[in-house]
């Protein structure tokens, strides 16, 4: 298979293998990305532990607490790696966030909050991520762990506790995505979008930024946002003007192709600026009515379906972010220390380039044709969740049912210690009835 950047695609496995300096790290490093492209169903320490053939978990909770490596490097290998293979002119950058639910209070960050993940208000710690989407495919290439103020900001013991390092402090939502952003052009990522939706929308600062830096965005806002319209003379509600537009300012076009074939929705834009640079983006949904908006800028003009296309690019961050979940485990860490989320969830990012690089390599080259697979009986191009199959398959160690028994021991030991403890507490408490 030929890489799309023309390189091999494996090179960010190795080339981040030196990051670590040891041997006995780097060797588990290698052994817990082999068990997060492998078959196994909680992708925990424990189990990581257990599918490698290890006696105990110790090495690999060394990897993710106190070895001594950068998940920062790391990190920016994956980025480089994401734009070698899937980098192309229509790439665009995207931040969304994503809850992970937790329980207990000693996580880094979490704190009972919405989360969209569970739809309602969850004990969940909250990471902001940012993703790169082009043609070849897409993939995270960031992440920043949500540190909420009064719960953790301004908590000495409990930043303590959770090794928070001492520097870190409030951010918004928006702010880490503003951070994500500024660091993926400074590494030199050129792209000419970037989209979001109502929550980094709104925020002004991030909207600014992105000006600055002369990089274009559609941005979803809410139905109450204010738009200046008719040469900046009047100001209307998104949802007013919307109502005001004749049937003549609609038009039916398709934000891209999903898993069940084109999206189509009726689409308007509205000038808000006198510089032709600033518009008003309007989608409606053809069978309910139902609206959605968008603020959009460009340092040029650019045409209707441009911005349909950018603003159709946001659910692939939602995409990447279900892979990373359900295909390496994004979000089945145990761990609670600052350094360790960090870690586990760039090698979960690392994990899911390699499939997605992977994919974007065995992608048969065909002229591009939004309803071919209306009229094709052949099989569907090799997805990531089909190829992380399949390298589970041949990642699956040889274990002897000595190792199978002396591991169930093992975890049965470790749960008898914990539910002793929490007896020997509660027989101690006073009672509370």
């Amino acid at each position: 298979m030929q890489p799309v950047g023309g390189r091999c695609s494996t090179r960010p496995c190795r080339g981040s293998a030196g990051r670590l300096r040891r041997v006995e790290p780097r060797a588990t490093a290698r052994a817990y990305l082999f068990g997060l492209l492998s078959g196994v169903e909680r992708k925990s320490c424990w189990r990581l532990a257990e599918q490698a053939g290890h006696a105990r978990p110790g090495p690999m909770q060394h990897l993710l607490r106190t070895a001594r490596w950068s998940a920062d490097e790391v990190r920016d290998d994956v980025r480089a790696y994401v734009v070698e293979h899937l980098g192309a002119d229509d790439g665009v950058l995207i931040v969304d966030e994503t809850g992970l639910l937790k329980k207990g209070r000693g996580s880094a960050g979490v704190q009972r909050q919405y989360t969209g993940t569970a739809g309602r208000i969850e004990n969940s710690q909250v990471g902001v991520f940012l993703a790169y989407a082009s043609r070849h495919g897409r993939a995270l290439i960031d992440r920043r762990l949500y540190l909420p103020e009064q719960a953790w900001c301004q908590d000495g013991e409990r930043r303590a506790g959770a090794g928070v390092p001492d520097h870190v402090a409030f951010a918004t939502k928006p702010a880490l995505a503003g951070r994500m952003i500024e660091a993926a052009l400074d590494a030199g990522i050129t792209t000419s979008w970037a989209t979001g939706d109502e929550t980094y929308g709104q925020d002004p600062g991030l909207r600014a930024l992105r000006e600055a830096r002369r990089i274009g965005y559609v941005l979803a806002v809410a139905c109450s946002t204010r738009a200046r319209i008719n040469q900046d003379r009047s100001t209307l509600r998104a949802d007013v003007a919307a109502d005001y537009l004749p049937a003549s300012a609609w038009h039916r076009q398709s934000a891209g192709a999903g898993a069940k074939g084109p999206r189509y929705y009726d689409r308007a834009w509205i000038d808000i600026g006198a510089d032709g640079h600033r518009h008003l983006l309007i989608r409606r949904n053809p069978t309910s009515g139902e609206f959605a908006f968008y603020l959009c800028w460009a340092p040029q003009r650019v045409p209707l379906s441009e911005l349909v296309r950018v603003a159709g690019t946001r659910w692939c961050i939602e995409e990447c972010v279900q892979a990373a979940k359900g295909q390496v485990g994004l979000d089945h860490y145990q761990v609670r220390h600052w350094t360790a989320w960090h870690r586990h969830i760039t090698l979960a990012m690392l994990a899911l380039a390699f499939l997605t690089v992977l994919a974007a390599d065995a992608r048969p080259t065909r002229p591009a044709e939004s309803n071919r697979p209306a009229r094709s009986s052949e099989p569907i191009d090799l997805t990531v969740s089909e190829i992380r199959h399949l390298l589970g398959a041949l990642l699956i160690p040889l274990t002897t049912l000595n190792k199978l028994l002396a591991w169930s021991t093992w975890r049965r030991l470790h749960q008898a210690t914990a539910r002793r403890s929490h007896y020997r507490r509660r027989i101690s408490a006073p009672s509370t009835t």
